[in-house]
């Protein structure tokens, strides 16, 4: 098993050079990278920023893990918007194979490319509002569109196959993988061998999933795993250690089930954050690059993780 970290809490936007320095300097092996959307796939990683990219990640010995982007439009009702995401995934197999990554990851869609804060409510919101609902209109054809979403999704995993790298979808709250059982559901109709769950524990525990029991259902469809802590209620992405999530029980699982990825320490709502320039972006802390406060949280989430695994006898490279 590795430790590794996202790279958009220590620098939202990029670039993203120095934050590759800084993670390898706090001691990880592995690294996330991550195109936000489709101008940065095609602005931002050109073919000299890639070249610049891969040899920094090898100057510091860095694996990168996964490269991410979410192309949300594959369960749109409309063809031409999941055509487009398609291809918006294409560019990102591409970049994130140049880069060196065997892993692209992406997070799971909302029903019909419903969006965050607009038809869905952000589930951080969930305590502090007195109606907590979904503006979905009536007349939808939900079967149709489920079939739709599946076939997006096979399109994108083709791509990867056809590259010779795996492809991670990650759940999330209200989206058509919100637990275990939604991703063992995508699993079985898009029935790809690339196809893989990037495990998210602060993303299934407040939907009602204990993440052990994730683990043990999920087993080897798990081919990485995001880490961070929250309160059982919201999908805050607090330090492990500071929430409910029983982290010595899901470890186990992990060890159980063979577990020997990347297990990458994603932190969001805590002191020292970055996340960036764009208001709408959502969070209480926000700054262009992460403070030293950041840099302390995430290497206690390490610390703690790691004497965890000396405690259970996992190998940790």
């Amino acid at each position: 098993m590795k430790f590794g970290a996202s790279s958009w809490p220590f620098q939202w936007e990029p670039p993203y050079e120095d934050c590759i320095k800084r993670v390898a300097d706090l001691g990880f092996s592995a690294i996330e990278l991550i195109g936000w959307n489709r101008d940065y796939l095609y602005d931002y990683y050109t073919p000299e920023k890639i070249r610049d990219l891969r040899a920094a990640l090898d100057g510091e010995g860095l694996l990168l893990s996964q490269f991410v982007h979410t192309p949300h439009d594959l369960s749109h009702p409309d063809v031409a918007n999941r055509q487009q995401a398609i291809e918006n995934w294409k560019r990102a197999a591409e970049v994130g194979t140049a880069l060196g990554a065997n892993l692209i990851n992406m997070v799971a869609s909302h029903p019909f490319g419903f969006k965050d804060g607009q038809e869905m409510p952000r589930i951080t919101t969930k305590p502090l509002v007195q109606r907590y609902e979904a503006k979905v209109p009536s007349g939808l054809d939900w079967d149709q569109n489920f079939e739709d979403y599946v076939n997006a999704v096979r399109a994108c995993a083709e791509v990867c196959e056809a590259a010779g790298v795996g492809m991670t979808i990650e759940p999330h709250p209200g989206r058509y993988l919100a637990n275990h059982d939604g991703a063992l559901r995508l699993l079985e109709h898009v029935n790809s061998p690339a196809l893989g769950i990037n495990f998210d524990p602060s993303h299934t525990f407040p939907v009602g999933d204990f993440p052990n029991i994730s683990v043990y259902r999920l087993g080897k469809r798990i081919k990485h795993c995001h880490v961070s802590d929250n309160d059982a209620v919201t999908n805050v992405h607090w330090r492990p250690g500071m929430g409910k999530i029983n982290w010595r029980h899901m470890f186990q699982a992990l060890k159980d089930v063979g577990f020997d990825g990347v297990v990458s320490i994603e932190l969001e709502d805590v002191p020292g954050v970055s996340r960036g320039s764009n208001p709408g972006v959502p969070g209480v802390y926000r700054n262009p690059t992460a403070t030293d406060e950041f840099v302390a949280e995430t290497v206690a989430g390490m610390n703690y993780l790691k004497g965890i695994c000396a405690e259970l006898g996992i190998a940790v490279d």
